[in-house]
């Protein structure tokens, strides 16, 4: 049975649906030997390739749906490449076979937090959608005093320069002297949203961290720049807000072996973290407060 090519590039971990659009709106993916164009299908037997490099397809049976929960730090860009030189989400992510991590909406450079990752482009498309309406928590702090007034209009909504917007909750959160903490959640994606809301009352973000997706909170014991696989139980938790089938497979094991690899596997994480701490020339590692 046909199906349309950008589904099929997106499901095989090439990137999300909308990548694939773009790529193939680009003359970038050609189907036997011919450039393709948008709403193409191909069977499953279809010699496909993108730049002219032959790429790997598997059926949707054969593809297991993995996601990976990345802690990012301040500092990082969610591109592939930096023409830049900055350093990238995707440079500390475990390798996958003929497949690539797709990340699941962004993070600004100056935010850090909950990051999630998936082999599955369908499941990142999906879950981008503005449709989808995942809610997002973060942890705010503010510099300077915060009038009450200015918390209730953030409560009751705002015009932002791409529309009305506002926190579904707000809450106080603690803090010392003229710092001070919030936590606040909404189910919008739009581009620097929440530093946007707090800056449309005049009030400074002086620091911003992302710390649940839905129901995936980021584990207080992962460090800044480290990543872990996330269970079945929580993986089939996001395919199911994207409306798809249960994944019935997963490469973590459940036996006391399986936990010993993942212990292990953890201490090799926290030491690759550990050799990216290092400033100026003398290549000396410096530790990072959480």
């Amino acid at each position: 049975m046909s199906e349309k090519l950008q589904k099929v590039l997106a499901r095989a971990g090439h990137g999300s649906r909308r990548e694939m659009e773009a790529w193939i709106a680009a003359g970038r993916v050609s189907v036997d030997g011919e450039i393709s164009g948008l709403g193409d299908r191909v069977e499953a037997d279809a010699k496909i390739r993108i730049d002219g490099r032959a790429v790997s397809l598997k059926s949707a049976d054969d593809i297991i749906c993995r996601v990976l929960a990345y802690h990012k730090p301040e500092g990082e860009i969610c591109s592939r490449k930096d023409p830049e030189g900055r350093t990238t989400v995707f440079e500390r992510l475990p390798k996958v076979r003929d497949a690539r991590w797709v990340a699941v909406g962004r993070l600004d450079i100056n935010t850090s937090g909950l990051l999630l990752f998936t082999c599955d482009g369908e499941l990142a498309n999906r879950l981008m959608h503005p449709s989808n309406e995942v809610e997002r928590e973060y942890a705010v702090r503010t510099f300077g005093e915060v009038p009450e007034a200015a918390v209730q209009r953030l409560r009751t909504g705002v015009t932002l320069e791409d529309g009305p917007a506002k926190f579904d909750t707000i809450k106080a959160a603690g803090g010392e002297g003229i710092n001070q903490w919030w936590h606040v959640t909404l189910r919008e994606g739009r581009n620097r949203e929440v530093r946007r809301l707090w800056e449309s009352q005049e009030v400074q973000v002086s620091r911003l961290i992302r710390v649940r997706y839905g129901k995936v909170e980021l584990p207080k014991t992962l460090p800044r720049g480290g990543w872990i696989e996330l269970p079945i139980d929580q993986v089939n938790y996001l395919r199911q807000l994207a409306g798809l089938e249960a994944e019935t497979r997963s490469i973590l094991g459940t036996d006391k072996h399986s936990v010993a690899r993942s212990k292990v596997k953890s201490a090799k994480i926290r030491r690759a973290v550990h050799k990216h701490k290092v400033v100026g020339n003398h290549g000396k590692p410096t530790r990072q407060r959480s």
